[in-house]
């Protein structure tokens, strides 16, 4: 048997999308991944649907698996002619015991390959807003070990010689040692007022970061309830903090947002609302499929000709009804001659996307916006299809119909709803841990209140802001005895995350 090849890969201080473009390549191809407790699980999402994964992660003392059983893991692995990919948080390079895997695994006869990653010890003070020199404060930075080796008898830091040159430090691991370090730092000649950054959880949304002096450094971690992992920046740069803190500014900084579409739409608004600061907490409400028959809509294909317009009321419309076309050995040519219509700009997209052209987008993305728009446009006489789910609101056919069109109804996908992950955020709401939940539909609420025990989704909701993207959504919320903090103005996802930074910009 052939034997495979180790990729030690650094994944980065946090964010996900802070790995390198080679490090997602390597787990695009790895057939086994081993990662650990600061590499984001999110990377996982790279790997292919056969590789195997597993969690070797080390939390503090607590030891889920020992570093020899890591090690010896890998070269089992490969030694099976695997392909692993063994990510590490940060850089594998940069205290992260990568050398003494490269090593055995050097030792056992193993190919393996070394991946750079971004080091939090960079990452995360660029991300409080501290760059680590500057011409008028630091021409030096040295990395140091808050945590060395405790078998060993003595120290292989140099404490003495870090107060020549009046550099900038930089601790990683050192919450346990905090008092250590402050007392070896002003034991060599560190000036007690020195400027100090502890910063927790570096470029993620759960960032926490506060600025102090070095005599202090202790009661300042203490009252501010700081944890591991936490990196520690001592030097004058500390001092730009104030005026380059880009990332803890931003409008939902900190704020963790239910986000309940479906998962193959989550998404578009969970990197919406991460760069705006928030954590976003997917929990799907909704799930679509196929419809239970296919009758009506291929009724409806077969006669495209004789209608005079199509309306499209979501992406999710366009999407089963193009691929239901497909299915049928045809495309969007059947198409040509029938005017078409979407409502919001997404389902806009989605259509141009296919390489046609949309000839109308009411001004209100609801069916009164729609019977508004094709008002000045004349109904009377008119032959309208309307793909959509099996069940939704009725008034656009109805009124249609009143007004002297016609229009098929035709069922093109049918939402579901999901089990899982109920238990989950129950516990979070309970913890008081959602700050907000977003709803994009009626359905999506709907589904909501039925995921929990009768009343239960309206009391786990008291203490969370509810936003919800339109007035006919706020309104099914508002049935089911939900107070509704927020209601768009503009019924898009842009418009429902730039409503909640207005509600939480006027909070602060």
């Amino acid at each position: 048997m052939a034997k495979g090849t180790v990729f030690l890969i650094g994944a980065g201080p946090g964010d996900p999308a802070l790995i390198t473009i080679k490090g997602v390549e390597a787990i695009k191809n790895a057939d086994c991944i081993i990662y650990d407790f600061l590499a984001n699980s999110r990377l996982l999402d790279h790997a292919s649907a056969n590789a195997e994964r597993i969690y070797v992660g080390k939390k503090g003392a607590t030891n889920i698996i020992t570093q020899k059983e890591i090690t010896a893991l890998i070269i089992k692995k490969a030694r099976s002619g695997k392909t692993v990919a063994r990510l590490k948080g940060g850089d594998p390079f940069i205290f992260g015991r990568g050398a003494e895997e490269a090593e055995q695994i050097t030792d056992a006869g193993l190919d393996f390959e070394i991946i750079p990653g971004v080091t939090s010890a960079i990452a995360a003070p660029a991300f409080a807003g501290i760059p680590l020199t500057h011409r008028e404060f630091s021409s030096a930075v040295t990395f140091i070990t808050g945590q060395e080796d405790p078998i060993k008898e003595r120290t292989n830091i140099a404490w003495d010689r870090l107060s020549t040159g009046r550099g900038t430090l930089v601790f990683l691991m050192g919450w346990k040692n905090l008092p250590l370090i402050r007392k070896k730092l002003l034991a060599n000649g560190w000036d007690p007022d020195t400027p100090v950054a502890l910063v927790r959880w570096g470029t993620m949304t759960r960032q926490q970061s506060v600025t102090g002096r070095l005599g202090e450094m202790v009661t300042l971690s203490k009252e501010a309830g700081m944890l591991p992992p936490m990196v520690i920046v001592v030097g004058e740069v500390v001092k730009l903090k104030e005026k380059l803190d880009w990332f803890e500014s931003r409008p939902l900084f900190g704020r963790r947002v239910l986000v309940t579409r479906t998962a193959d739409q989550a998404g578009s608004f969970t990197a919406r609302l991460e760069n705006r600061g928030a954590e976003p907490v997917n929990f799907p409400t909704i799930k679509t499929v196929a419809p239970p028959s296919w009758k009506e809509c291929d009724a409806a294909i077969k006669s495209l000709s004789t209608y005079d317009w199509a309306i499209f009321t979501s992406v999710n419309g366009v999407k089963y009804f193009i691929r239901r076309l497909k299915q049928l050995g045809l495309d969007v040519r059947e198409l040509k001659g029938v005017k078409l219509c979407a409502i919001g700009p997404q389902t806009a997209t989605a259509v141009k996307e296919l390489g046609i052209g949309v000839d109308l987008v009411p001004k209100k993305f609801i069916a009164e916006g729609v019977l508004e728009a094709f008002g000045k446009r004349g109904i009377k006489g008119k032959r309208f299809l309307l793909p959509r789910a099996l069940k939704a609101r009725e008034i656009l056919p109805i009124e249609i119909s009143r007004l002297g069109g016609s229009i098929d109804v035709v069922p093109v996908y049918k939402t579901v709803r999901p089990h899982s992950g109920v238990a989950e955020v129950r516990k979070r709401f309970e913890s008081g841990e959602i700050d907000a939940v977003t709803f994009t539909s009626s359905s999506t609420v709907t589904n909501f209140a039925a995921m929990f025990r009768s009343g239960e989704a309206a009391e786990l909701l008291k203490g969370s802001l509810v936003a919800c993207i339109g007035p006919v959504t706020a309104s099914t919320a508002k049935e089911l005895g939900f107070k509704v903090g927020i209601t768009a103005k503009e019924y898009t996802i842009p418009g429902l995350t730039a409503a909640m930074e207005k509600y939480y910009s006027k909070k602060k």
